[in-house]
């Protein structure tokens, strides 16, 4: 018997499903109604709207439980906002089918991503400092979110707050779990669920055959894979190299691409990388052992499963839920992931005000080209970072130190394999047999790395 139990509570730890809950409710409340006015505008019914969330919802549920469990790294993934956003403008008047030709056609590039390498080197050229800088950015709406909700909504956001704190002082493996359960108990004496709006229904498959016009795959296609990998994949990859996983990114482009690709004609418009409930699952909150965490995201792939099955029930409970309980538990669900990301970006200082151009810029919201904060943020802090370190390697060079001792920490500007002559200004000694001593020893160690005190 306690062989069985502890085989659940390895499976199921509770900080862990509930971090999956919450990563799922943040995901889905905060962009369903964009996939929603997506479809509407390409001409979809309630029978089609309910088969793209459950083609959205199986996609997700076989990326995250599949790759989370393949490689032992809490991967989640989401569908493309940004993607939803654009194609609720750019679909109106564009046929189903044609639409659908778009969607396959931007996941077949993503699957080229992954296959090439391409995104996978881009993402080692990005220094740590601004990786962590653009995550904190992206989530920084989040964090005063959690506070900006006490205005209007004190009754349900403070309850939150404080039972999170009390938790992380005397239970913090369950800290986001205690604040969902105080949150959901406080929302509902405020009186903020509408749950007579709430409908069981669902959903069924509807296959539409694919139209590739040329002119819909530039329009729609295109800009749809610019704004997923710029908008989604950047920061979604930057939370896992933020977090300590080094997971190789290339297998994940391809493998929600070629899911993307398949479930396309359903309704799967747009599947990437998440950030913002990457980040949930991905933090101390959804377990103690980082090497556990990856049990949060196949929970949040069980739980897309379900909104994906009930896609039409899921509408309506996202009418019926009140919006400051789902604000309230993204933004103490994100505290420590924020901490680490700023702590992070500002631990260099010779990365530290590209780090915080990073930071602003991609915390402003900016949108340029139909291109989200995320990117512009990351390239305003690459610039500042090549500005401020042009011209520095052809200054001139330090003079050389007087013979002493080297100095903890310093290292030589000289080639390390190159031995520096003795000082000629040293006095000879009298006795011929006596060493001479010589300068600062510069040459490498015997492990051949040069000598450093500092943090690797």
């Amino acid at each position: 018997m306690s062989s069985f139990t502890d085989r659940i509570r390895a499976a199921a730890p509770p900080s862990a499903v509930a971090a999956g809950l919450i990563a799922v409710t943040v995901g889905v409340t905060s962009s369903a109604a964009l996939v929603f006015t997506a479809a509407k505008a390409a001409g979809a019914g309630p029978t089609e709207i309910g088969s793209w969330m459950l083609a959205l919802g199986v996609g997700l549920a076989v990326t995250c439980v599949g790759l989370s469990l393949r490689y032992r790294t809490p991967v989640v993934t989401a569908w493309s906002t940004p993607g939803a956003a654009l194609l609720a403008t750019t679909l109106v008047g564009v046929p189903m089918g044609r639409a659908v030709g778009a969607f396959v056609f931007s996941a077949l590039l993503i699957l080229v991503t992954g296959v090439t390498g391409w995104f996978a080197r881009a993402m080692d050229r990005i220094p740590v400092p601004l990786a962590a800088a653009l995550l904190a950015g992206v989530l920084l709406r989040f964090g005063t979110g959690l506070f900006g909700t006490m205005h209007g909504d004190f009754a349900i956001a403070f309850p939150v707050f404080a039972l999170y704190l009390l938790a992380r002082r005397f239970l913090p493996r369950y800290a986001v779990l205690v604040a969902l359960a105080g949150g959901v108990l406080a929302s509902a004496l405020a009186g903020g669920w509408r749950l007579a709006e709430l409908r069981i229904s669902l959903a069924r498959p509807v296959f539409t055959a694919p139209d590739f016009d040329w002119r819909t795959l530039v329009s729609v296609g295109v800009p749809l894979f610019v704004v997923t990998m710029a908008s989604q994949n950047l920061p979604g990859a930057a939370v896992l190299r933020n977090s300590g996983y080094d997971v190789p990114v290339s297998p994940l482009m391809t493998w929600t691409g070629a899911v993307n690709a398949v479930l396309a004609p359903f309704g799967a418009f747009g599947l990437n990388l998440a950030a913002i409930t990457a980040a949930i699952c991905t933090g101390e909150e959804a377990h103690p052992d980082r090497y556990r965490r990856y049990v949060a995201a196949v929970w949040a792939g069980v739980f897309y499963l379900c909104v994906g099955v009930f896609g039409a029930t899921v509408a309506s409970l996202l009418t019926a839920m009140p919006q400051a309980l789902v604000l309230s538990l993204a933004g103490v669900g994100l505290l420590a992931t924020i901490e680490n990301s700023l702590a992070t970006a500002l631990s260099d200082k010779a990365s530290r005000e590209a780090a915080v151009v990073t930071f602003l810029a991609t915390a402003s919201g900016v949108t340029l080209l139909g291109i989200g904060s995320a990117f512009w943020g990351l390239l305003a802090g690459i610039l500042t970072t090549v500005i401020a370190h042009t011209g520095r390697r052809g200054g001139p060079r330090p003079a050389a130190p007087a013979p002493a001792p080297p100095v903890a920490g310093h290292r030589p500007a000289a080639d390390p394999s190159t031995p520096v002559p003795a000082d000629p200004s040293a006095p000879v000694p009298a006795d011929p047999s006596a060493p001479v001593p010589a300068g600062p020893v510069t040459s490498a160690p015997a492990d051949g790395h040069p000598p450093t005190t500092g943090p690797r």
